[in-house]
């Protein structure tokens, strides 16, 4: 169970993601987009459109969550949704477009999340039992972690 400072502190990082990474891709041309921030991973814009993806969902997850009775998470393969023609080949502007939007209300629903919703909980078939702190736990440290790849990325090669 998180404390009410680290609840905050998560839902803070939440808030403050799509500015955060915004400057990172700006100005990007496509070439470093297609770029691979890693030998065999996605390529930053399969990254950025990964974190619209992964955040809806995780949005949608939260409010099961807190509207349903101990819900089933249902999972998805991730790797061959990056591999579709929407996210391997598409602008980004699109995704940051539905990241500012998203993260907006996603924010508002979490801070007005009553105490007693926190602990709320579901089961996910590859992870297990989740409570509702667990999941803003994993979703706020998401978002910072491919942040973290792209930018090192830029960083190795110079951009």
């Amino acid at each position: 169970m998180l404390t009410s400072e680290e609840r905050q502190e998560r839902i803070s990082s939440i808030a403050d993601f799509p500015s955060h990474l915004e400057p990172e891709i700006t100005g990007l041309d496509d070439q470093q987009l297609d770029t691979p921030y890693r030998e065999g991973g996605w390529t930053i814009r399969q990254v950025v459109h990964h974190l619209a993806d992964s955040h809806m969902n995780a949005f949608i997850r939260m409010k099961l969550v807190l509207t349903e009775d101990h819900p089933t998470l249902r999972p998805y393969l991730q790797d061959e949704w990056a591999k579709l023609p929407d996210t391997s080949e598409t602008p980004i502007a699109s995704s940051l477009t539905i990241l500012k939007g998203l993260h907006s209300r996603w924010t508002h629903l979490l801070r007005n999340v009553a105490m007693s919703g926190w602990q709320r909980g579901s089961t996910h078939p590859e992870v297990g039992e989740m409570t509702l702190d667990d999941l803003l736990d994993t979703y706020a440290k998401h978002g910072v972690t491919h942040l973290g790849e792209i930018t090192e990325l830029k960083k190795a090669k110079g951009w």
